[in-house]
């Protein structure tokens, strides 16, 4: 199998390459004309999608799914300037905490911004 990184920055390469092509021909061309809310409209429908395959427990279905919503997250990606590789860079971060440890210091990040704001 192809490295993970090496397929997802292909696939980033490709909606890059589409992204400012013909409507008519492209579907990521046509999600971009579309405008930003057409793609996190997407996103919705396949992650929705995503739970029910889930729900019915079908393995192929729920990798099916899960493909289109990394795809269309993807395209998200690419509309705010993002990369596969901002993700993985987080993920990696990530590795060396708990999750208890991740969720408490971004909780602990959104009191302070609170705190910020409040004074203001």
């Amino acid at each position: 199998m192809a490295d993970s990184n090496q397929t997802l920055e292909r696939l980033a390469q490709v909606i890059a390459a589409r992204r400012h092509g013909d409507p008519a021909k492209s579907y990521v061309a046509r999600l971009f004309d579309k405008g930003t809310d057409a793609i996190l409209k997407k996103i919705g429908e396949e992650a929705t999608e995503t739970v029910m395959a889930c729900k019915d427990g079908d393995a192929h279905k729920i990798v099916h799914e899960v493909a289109d919503l990394w795809f269309h997250s993807m395209l998200a990606l690419a509309a705010f300037g993002l990369s596969p590789a901002d993700v993985l860079h987080e993920l990696e971060r990530r590795e060396a905490q708990s999750g208890l440890e991740e969720f408490a210091a971004r909780r602990l990040q959104e009191l302070e911004r609170e705190r910020e704001g409040g004074g203001a």
